[in-house]
């Protein structure tokens, strides 16, 4: 039979043994629960990771699409710019050959046609007329008297013009005008010609 001192060195290995494999038990599930606290960090680590390269990709991408909708608008005002400028200097230029078209042979029959719109416009019985000294000696060849029976209408030659060439029709009391100037005939067509004028410059056929 064992003695008491035996029994109680039996005893206290089996309590150390016990305690041993509980305190392994412990510290492998330990040792799991931190390996899966760590595994879910990295995957939520991983995840935020992914989140913010996206939202980095997308504000890039935002970024990208503004600079290059800027500078596509940036070069598309200077090419407009550009054709606004080229179509002024263009309009300049043929404002400045204006003059010369008083020079023309038939320089006659356009001062005829200038005078017949000017007063057909204001639609009266009685109409004064003032035009420039170039298109006066033209519409004197033909005199304003036989002019007044084709047109049906009396025609008054009011104070030559001081600047432009052509016709500035108006009624007797002034209250009506109408201005078949060269120039200012240009200035009411230069809208609608800018288009056409512009394919021109750059080679296109009408």
């Amino acid at each position: 039979m064992r003695s008491l001192e035996e029994n109680i060195e039996s005893l206290s290995r089996a309590m150390i043994s016990e305690a041993k494999a509980d305190a392994e038990q412990i510290t492998a599930g330990a040792q799991a629960k931190a390996e899966e606290i760590r595994q879910r960090a990295r995957q939520q680590a991983e995840a935020e990771r992914a989140k913010i390269l996206n939202a980095a990709r997308q504000e890039a991408d935002r970024l990208r699409g503004q600079v290059v909708a800027t500078s596509q608008m940036k070069a598309r005002t200077m090419e407009l710019e550009h054709r606004e400028k080229l179509l002024d200097s263009v309009f300049d230029a043929a404002r400045k050959q204006l003059s010369s078209i008083e020079e023309w042979s038939e320089y006659d029959q356009i001062a005829h046609k200038l005078l017949h719109e000017a007063v057909q416009q204001l639609g009266s019985s009685k109409i004064q007329v003032r035009v420039d000294e170039k298109t006066q000696k033209a519409l004197a060849k033909k005199g304003l008297e036989q002019l007044s029976k084709e047109m049906g209408t009396e025609i008054i030659l009011g104070k030559q013009l001081s600047q432009g060439l052509g016709v500035i029709s108006e009624t007797v009391d002034g209250h009506l005008q109408y201005d078949n100037t060269l120039e200012t005939r240009l200035d009411r067509l230069q809208n609608g010609l800018r288009s056409p004028v512009y394919r021109i410059l750059i080679g296109e056929t009408l």
